[in-house]
């Protein structure tokens, strides 16, 4: 049986020049999904359309099987970001003055979740747990982030170049972290990037070019 997370319809957005146009677009549970692109070529902006953070200029954008994402209320779209979507940020927004650990506690307070030991030491990072967010290095950063993320459970995470600062080793790691977390919870994930090797990872691969998505 088909569970649709995520539904975007004729999508079109500009600024002052078109960005892109008639973009339809589906991910369904367990799956994962790569859009390419070079810089400039909208991939970022499209990831936040899909994501509640950018109403798009024409077309309709459906999560969880809900209704018009932008025709609700500003409390209803924060009420889905902060129980069922996953953002992982190129900036790590985390607090640099507490501890990883409080970082994390944070997040699963919002959420009613537990913290995730298992998830810790598949990360590398929970010997880190201890440490100031100031005192540790970006690659060490960008994993704790994506911890405080997967400890909400979300159920679609929307990951922008979520590897671009991290050696490959570490990138492989992380990108098998995230791709075991929505086959186990069987949730979705929407990979933005311009790297073709971490994309492979994913079940599908679309490109952003011309202002056209199409399959990869």
């Amino acid at each position: 049986m088909s569970n649709t997370l995520l539904n975007a319809t004729n999508i079109a957005h500009s600024f002052d020049y078109p960005l892109f146009s008639n973009i339809n677009f589906q991910v369904e549970a367990g799956e994962s999904i790569a859009i390419l692109g070079r810089s400039g070529s909208g991939k970022s902006t499209l990831l936040h359309i899909f994501s509640s953070f950018i109403r798009p200029n024409e077309g309709m954008v459906k999560l969880l099987n809900a209704s018009n994402l932008y025709e609700l209320s500003e409390e209803e779209i924060e009420l889905i970001r902060r129980n069922d979507l996953g953002i992982v940020f190129q900036a790590h927004y985390l607090f640099k003055g507490m501890k990883a650990i409080e970082n994390l506690e944070i997040a699963t307070l919002l959420s009613n979740e537990t913290i995730d030991n298992k998830l810790l030491e598949d990360l590398e990072i929970k010997e880190l747990m201890e440490q100031k967010i100031g005192e540790l290095s970006g690659g060490q950063q960008q994993r704790i982030s994506i911890a405080r993320v997967l400890s909400k459970k979300p159920k679609i995470i929307f990951a922008d170049e979520p590897t671009g600062n991290l050696d490959k080793e570490t990138a492989k790691l992380v990108m098998d972290v995230l791709l075991n977390y929505i086959k186990v919870h069987n949730a979705a994930m929407i990979l933005v990037t311009h790297d073709e090797e971490m994309a492979t990872f994913c079940d599908k691969s679309f490109k952003l070019e011309n202002q056209k998505l199409t399959i990869y």
